[in-house]
C-alpha cells in the first residue's frame, strides 16, 4: 500500500483495521473509489479520515455552519448538474481575483467542496467545462450530497439534457406541452427515471403522501414526513416539464391522461426490496394544471405490538375484541391512525374460527383469510348494498370503513343486535362525540346504548429519535397549567435533531388514544338524550382518561414530547383533564350486557 494512504488511514485511527484494507484492495481491484470504500467501512469516522485526507493533500476544509446561509445566486448555472451530481462536487462560492469584475468569469475563482480530491476524472471535467479557476476544499460526505439535493434538485442531471435539446422550441410551445407519449425517446426515459426517483425517495424518507402541485411558476413536490409536509428540491426549470412528469404519473396509475378538467382515482402497485407498495393516485384539476396526490401504503402486517399501547390500555382493548357482538367505533379526523388500528384490531381477530368480512373505500391493506370487498358506487355497491349481502354470508365479525349516512349505520346497529362483532370510524373531535353523532344522523338513542360497546379517539403524535433524545428542563408552573401530573415519574424529554432523523428530532409516530366504555350508568344517559357534558362526567367516574391524560404517559415514558400532546389535544378540547384528574387509568368499570 502507498505510503500516503498509509499515512492518511494511521493519522485517521483506522491503519489497523483489516477491513478498511480489504475495502481498498477491492477498490484498486474494481478501479472504484478508494474513498467511497474506506467510508463505506464499518467503524471509520468520516469527518476524521476525511481531514487527514485533506491535510495530507495540503487542501482547505470545508463544513457548512449551523445557521446555512442561501446559495450566491447563479452558483448552479456555474456548473453543470451532470457534472456535479456525478462527481459529487459542491459548488461553494466565488470571490473575484484581483482586477476582476463578477461579470468576467475568467477574474474570478470558484470554490468547490468535494469528499473525493482523488477522483482525477472529476478535475478533468470541471476543467474542461469551466473558463476560471478553481479552489478545490475536501467536505463531509453526507453534509455534500444534501448540498447538492439543496442546490440543484433531485433528477437535474437528467433534466438538464433535456433542456439543452429544446433550446430553440419556442417558449410558447413549451407552456402547451401535451404528454410524454409524444416526446422523443431519451426525454421519455428521463422522465420516468425522475418519477420513479421521487417515489423511491419519498419511500426512503418514510414519507406517507407525496403531492405533485403545480404553482404559476414552477411545480412544488413535498412529501408528508411523520406528519409533517416538507418540500422537495426539484430543479428550477421543472415547470415546462410539468405536463411529461404529471402523464407518467396518470399513465402508471392507469388514468385516462386525455382527461383534464375533471377529479380522477387509482392505484398503482410498487415493490421495494421486496415490500409490496400499494400508491393511491387522486387527481384534481386547478387553475395551474392538475395536481397529483400519491398515498404510500407498505403492505405490512399491522399488530397491536406496533400500536404501542400502554398496559393500562391495551387490557381494556383485547377484552373489547373477546365480546361476541356490538360496535366497537374508532373515532377522529382524517390522518388520525384509524385505518391502522383497525387492521390491527382485525389482525388479533383474524383466526380459522372467524369469518371476517370487510367492506371499504377503498381497500387500504390485503389482509389473507379476510374477505375483503371495494365499495364502487357507480355499479350500486354502496357501503348499505354491500353490507346487506356480507350478512346473508353468516359473518362472524365485520368491518366498515367508515359510517357515512344513516342507512349503514342503521344496518349496523342490527347486525350488532343480532349477534355480530361490528368494527367501523366515525369522523368526530373526541369519544364522547361519537354518541351524539350517531343520535344526530338519525339514530335511536336507545338504539346506540344497546349497540354500541365502546367508543375509541385517537390522535397521532411524532416519536423522539431515540438517538438524540435528550432530558428537558420544564418549569412547575407550565406543567400545572396544562394538567401535566406532578405525582407521577417519569423522564420529560425533548427533541434535539441529528443525521438518523434528518435534524428534525423525531422518527415515526404513535397513537394517542381515548376511551369510553357504554356502561348501565352512561346508557342510562344516552337514552335520557342527556347532555355532553353528563356523559363527560360518567365516563370519568368510569375509569376513562382523556386523550392528553395518555398523551402525557407517552411523554413520561420518553416517546413524545409535550409540546406534540399539546398540538393535537389543545385545539376544541373539551376533555381537558384539571390537574386533579388522575392520569393513569383505574381498572375500568364493566360494560354493560
Amino acid at each position: 500500500m502507498l505510503p500516503l494512504i498509509d499515512q492518511i488511514l494511521t493519522t485517521a485511527g483506522c491503519g489497523d483495521s483489516p477491513a478498511v484494507r480489504q475495502a481498498i484492495e477491492a477498490a484498486c481491484f474494481n478501479q472504484t473509489s478508494f474513498v467511497d470504500a474506506v467510508l463505506d467501512c464499518e467503524g471509520v469516522r468520516e469527518r476524521d479520515f476525511l481531514m487527514a485526507l485533506a491535510k495530507a493533500l495540503s487542501l482547505g476544509w470545508w463544513e457548512p455552519e449551523d445557521e446555512e446561509k442561501p446559495a450566491e445566486s447563479g452558483i448552479r448555472r456555474l456548473l453543470p448538474a451532470e457534472i456535479a451530481l456525478r462527481h459529487r462536487l459542491l459548488p461553494l462560492f466565488t470571490e473575484e481575483t484581483e482586477g476582476g469584475s463578477e461579470l468576467d468569469e475568467a477574474k474570478r475563482t470558484l470554490h468547490i467542496a468535494t469528499f473525493d480530491p482523488l477522483n482525477l476524472v472529476a478535475h478533468q471535467r470541471v476543467a474542461a467545462s469551466l473558463a476560471m479557476p478553481v479552489v478545490w476544499h475536501v467536505g463531509p460526505r453526507t453534509r455534500i450530497v444534501e448540498g447538492l439535493q439543496k442546490l440543484y434538485g433531485l433528477g437535474a442531471d437528467t433534466f438538464e439534457k433535456i433542456l439543452r435539446g429544446r433550446a430553440d422550441w419556442g417558449s410558447e410551445e413549451l407552456k402547451d406541452e401535451v404528454t410524454v407519449l409524444d416526446e422523443p425517446e431519451d426525454e421519455e426515459a428521463s422522465v420516468v427515471r425522475f418519477v420513479n426517483q421521487i417515489i423511491r425517495r419519498g419511500l426512503d424518507q418514510r414519507a406517507t403522501d407525496i403531492h405533485v402541485e403545480p404553482q404559476h411558476d414552477r411545480l412544488r413536490i413535498r412529501y408528508r414526513i411523520d406528519g409533517r409536509l416538507e418540500e422537495l428540491p426539484v430543479p428550477e426549470n421543472i415547470k415546462s416539464l410539468q405536463a411529461s412528469v404529471i402523464a407518467r404519473l396518470k399513465i402508471m396509475a392507469r388514468l385516462d391522461i386525455a382527461e383534464k378538467r375533471l377529479p380522477q382515482d387509482g392505484r398503482i402497485n410498487l415493490e421495494l426490496d421486496g415490500t409490496p407498495i400499494d400508491v393511491r393516485v387522486a387527481t384534481i384539476p386547478s387553475v395551474e394544471g392538475e395536481s397529483v396526490s400519491l398515498r404510500l401504503l407498505a403492505q405490512q402486517q399491522v399488530t397491536l405490538n406496533r400500536l404501542g399501547l400502554t398496559s393500562t390500555v391495551r387490557p381494556v382493548i383485547e377484552e373489547l375484541l373477546k365480546l361476541p357482538n356490538g360496535i366497537i367505533l374508532i373515532t377522529g379526523p382524517t390522518g388520525s391512525g384509524k385505518s391502522t388500528s383497525l387492521y390491527a384490531f382485525l389482525t388479533e381477530l383474524n383466526q380459522t374460527h372467524r369469518r371476517i368480512v370487510t367492506i371499504e373505500d377503498p381497500v387500504e391493506y390485503k389482509m389473507p383469510g379476510v374477505v375483503q370487498i371495494a365499495v364502487k358506487p357507480e355499479i350500486g355497491l354502496t357501503f348499505a348494498a354491500g353490507l346487506r349481502s356480507i350478512l346473508r354470508g353468516d359473518p362472524n365479525v365485520v368491518m366498515i370503513g367508515e359510517m357515512r349516512d344513516l342507512e349503514t349505520t342503521e344496518i349496523a346497529v342490527r347486525a350488532a343486535l343480532t349477534g355480530h362483532l361490528v368494527l367501523s370510524t366515525l369522523h368526530t373531535n373526541d369519544a364522547i362525540g361519537g354518541i351524539t353523532r350517531l343520535v344526530d344522523m338519525g339514530v335511536e338513542p336507545f338504539l346506540v346504548s344497546s349497540a354500541v360497546r365502546a367508543f375509541l379517539a385517537q390522535r397521532l403524535v411524532r416519536k423522539l429519535c431515540p438517538v438524540c433524545k435528550a432530558p428537558a428542563e420544564v418549569e412547575e408552573p407550565y406543567l400545572r397549567s396544562i394538567g401535566f401530573p406532578s405525582h407521577v415519574r417519569g423522564q420529560i424529554m425533548k427533541a434535539v435533531g441529528c443525521e438518523a432523523c434528518r435534524g428534525s428530532g423525531f422518527q415515526g409516530r404513535l397513537s394517542i388514544y381515548e376511551i369510553v366504555l357504554v356502561t348501565h350508568a352512561l346508557q342510562h344517559l344516552i337514552n335520557s338524550r342527556a347532555h355532553p357534558a353528563e356523559f363527560m362526567k360518567q365516563a370519568l367516574k368510569d375509569g376513562y382518561v382523556p386523550m392528553r391524560g395518555y398523551g402525557f404517559q407517552k411523554v413520561l415514558s420518553g416517546e413524545t414530547t409535550i409540546e406534540e400532546v399539546l398540538s393535537v389535544t389543545a385545539a376544541g378540547e373539551r376533555q381537558t383533564p384539571s390537574p386533579a384528574t388522575p392520569v393513569v387509568a383505574t381498572a375500568p368499570t364493566r360494560l354493560a350486557a
